[in-house]
């Protein structure tokens, strides 16, 4: 159903209209980087942009049932921060992709990892569910700087 080719476009792609998002947040001060905005559930933009790699990255360690490492918003106070963890996320994930073998893109886990939640899904499924995960909080993040009167610019995938 799904492709190590067709995830790695999208996973991609999804992380460049990340760095879109990062770069237009340079633009907020550091108070409003970090102001908690009634209505969110990760109340900052800080918040939402660390749990959207939080959560590729435990969701990857996860299916290599590896530990999974810790975030706190102490370690993300800047955008450079943030940026150098983007960076790290989407690199783990691509080595994870490179190492996996076609068979097993498609093919439910065969055990439960330790703090999983839900389903046993596919390796593709999951990695699916990290890029729309994304956009999701991506799409918050968008909401969250035009309420600090930084409207963001076009950072959909198909961009007019």
């Amino acid at each position: 159903m799904f492709t190590r080719d067709g995830i790695r476009a999208l996973h991609a792609w999804t992380h460049e209209r990340l760095d879109l998002v990062l770069e237009h947040v340079t633009a907020l001060s550091a108070a409003e980087f970090t102001r908690e905005l009634p209505g969110f559930g990760y109340p900052s933009v800080r918040d939402q942009l660390m749990h959207v790699l939080g959560a590729e990255e435990r969701w990857v360690q996860r299916l290599q049932s590896l530990p999974v490492r810790s975030w706190s918003a102490t370690d993300y106070p800047t955008v450079a921060a943030l940026r150098a963890a983007k960076a790290r996320v989407m690199r783990a994930t691509g080595e994870y992709l490179d190492r996996l073998p076609d068979a097993a893109l498609d093919v439910p886990l065969p055990h439960r990892p330790e703090g999983w939640i839900g389903e046993l899904r596919s390796p593709a499924f999951i990695l699916h569910h990290a890029i729309t995960h994304a956009y999701h909080h991506k799409g918050q993040v968008v909401a969250m700087c035009r309420l600090l009167g930084h409207p963001a610019p076009d950072t959909d995938l198909q961009r007019g």
